[in-house]
């Protein structure tokens, strides 16, 4: 394990929603894709996040996010852009999802799950 950390060091967390059956079961799922990448998972629900400065307390839980080690952040469908443009197999995704015409449809489709993730969950039988 510590020769992982070593050759890829932490370069930012992704951050989910673990009161979210679908992502609770999704994200932990593409953990060791990321971690190849140097991209750890952590629930938005963390006491390390809740007082976190680049993080606003009443958006904490609206979006997915992508903490980076310099203190950035991305939310909401830019996460998977930019973590699609990491990873070689995803990039044909990532074309999707900025080409000009499928950009705005990409966001929408994001946007969209997002705001009824919860239903999605217990449709899946992903309950929280």
């Amino acid at each position: 394990m510590n020769d992982e950390i070593t050759q890829n060091p932490i370069k930012g967390w992704v951050l989910y929603d673990a009161m979210c059956g679908f992502c609770r079961r999704w994200i932990p799922f593409w953990a060791a894709t990321l971690r190849k990448r140097g991209f750890d998972v952590t629930p938005l629900q963390s006491a390390w996040l809740r007082d976190h400065p680049a993080l606003s307390k009443v958006e904490l839980l609206d979006d997915l996010r992508l903490l980076l080690e310099d203190g950035r952040h991305i939310q909401g469908a830019d996460v998977y852009r930019y973590l699609m443009r990491r990873i070689w197999w995803a990039w044909p995704l990532y074309l999707f999802s900025i080409a000009p015409v499928t950009k705005s449809l990409f966001g929408w489709g994001y946007r969209t799950f997002a705001n009824n993730r919860y239903r999605f969950s217990k449709a899946c039988g992903l309950q929280r």
